[in-house]
């Protein structure tokens, strides 16, 4: 809201000196700008989030809220299971707005790990995800984390790999995971954490928080590598 408010004051700022400018007659100067883009095609990292966002959704369950992704066609979503722990009424929404009823297929609580199945998935035509293989992650690579960090949907974050197997306590017990510096907040868990190639090499979980809580830099990932197994084995059975 703050941000919000002060773009808003700064552009009646500029608005009323140009009027003011233009009332006293003072010679209107043209600052060079660089010339329109040429319309085409989104590039680099751009190009890897317009291709990954439609996978993505708001994942709401009660009082918690959490992200996730589109795994295959039949349009089941993985998230995290603590997103969904307990919840009776689940509700996906997807990158257009569009709203619909999910109920948990499966969960796996000691890999933090659950499975929607979304009710109409067939004719809400749900694009999966392309998932790609944390196991050839390498330490300083770009990734980008998607997802509805505090309730803000498709808010996109961009950074880098900083440890491929870090050891962390995710789920019930301790669990390697992808570490990275792309900012990861309240809201992010279970959503995919993307290479620049727009493949999903992790689901994001957790983050270490400084005494005011939000993110200082250091997210935690499921490799995918990991994560697909699991979600495979939910969906099948």
């Amino acid at each position: 809201m703050t941000a919000v408010l002060v773009a808003a004051v700064t552009g009646a700022a500029a608005g009323l000196a140009g009027a003011a400018a233009f009332r006293y007659g003072e010679p209107a100067t043209a600052l060079p700008r660089a010339a329109p883009a040429v319309s085409g095609g989104a590039t680099g990292l751009s190009a890897t989030a317009s291709m990954v966002l439609p996978s993505v959704v708001s994942v709401e369950a009660g009082r918690a809220g959490g992200s996730g992704f589109v795994v295959d066609g039949s349009g089941h979503v993985l998230t995290n299971a603590h997103v969904v722990r307990g919840a009776f009424d689940v509700t996906v929404v997807l990158s257009d707005g569009r709203r619909l009823g999910a109920r948990v297929l499966g969960s796996d609580d000691d890999e933090d790990l659950a499975v929607l199945e979304v009710v109409g998935a067939g004719s809400a035509r749900l694009p999966p995800a392309t998932l790609g293989r944390s196991a050839d992650l390498s330490v300083g690579e770009q990734v980008l984390a998607i997802g509805s960090p505090l309730g803000l949907s498709g808010t996109v974050t961009a950074g880098i790999v900083s440890a491929t197997d870090r050891e962390v306590r995710l789920g019930g017990a301790s669990r390697t995971a992808v570490q990275t510096d792309a900012s990861i907040n309240p809201g992010n868990s279970g959503g995919p954490l993307v290479n620049a190639r727009g493949q999903v090499v992790g689901v994001n979980t957790a983050i270490a928080a400084g005494r005011g809580g939000g993110n200082i830099g250091i997210g935690f990932a499921i490799p995918i590598d990991r994560a697909a197994p699991i979600a495979d084995r939910l969906i099948r059975n």
